[in-house]
């Protein structure tokens, strides 16, 4: 089991907590540190079972500033995912070829 997390994000906190609460064993992933590669984003993207635009935290400055109103492949928003990972919605979790954006936090229990 793996959870991508951000320790600055209070959703992120929350779904890692759940986790160890509940004395799973589990890796922590903190994806703003150790980047992902683009293969792992768009398998993660497969396991949860959404398009790549469904990752986007479209919230970001840096989406609004880049990437907001242009007409984007998949694979162009990948890229962007992977050289920008603050875009990546988060906390991720996979457990068992399964995969589920905690949010809300609670839904991650969904997987276990």
């Amino acid at each position: 089991m793996k959870i991508y997390h951000n320790p600055r994000c209070s959703k992120s906190r929350q779904g890692l907590a759940i986790l160890e609460d509940l004395n799973l064993n589990f890796e922590v992933v903190k994806y703003l540190e150790t980047p992902v590669s683009k293969e792992e984003l768009t398998e993660i993207i497969s396991l949860l079972n959404i398009s790549p635009i469904d990752l986007v935290r479209r919230n970001e400055t840096i989406w609004k500033e880049n990437y907001k109103g242009k007409k984007l492949t998949d694979a162009q928003i990948i890229t962007a995912m992977v050289e920008n990972p603050k875009l990546i919605e988060r906390p991720i979790v996979i457990n068992n070829g399964k995969a589920i954006i905690g949010r809300p936090p609670e839904i991650i229990k969904t997987i276990l």
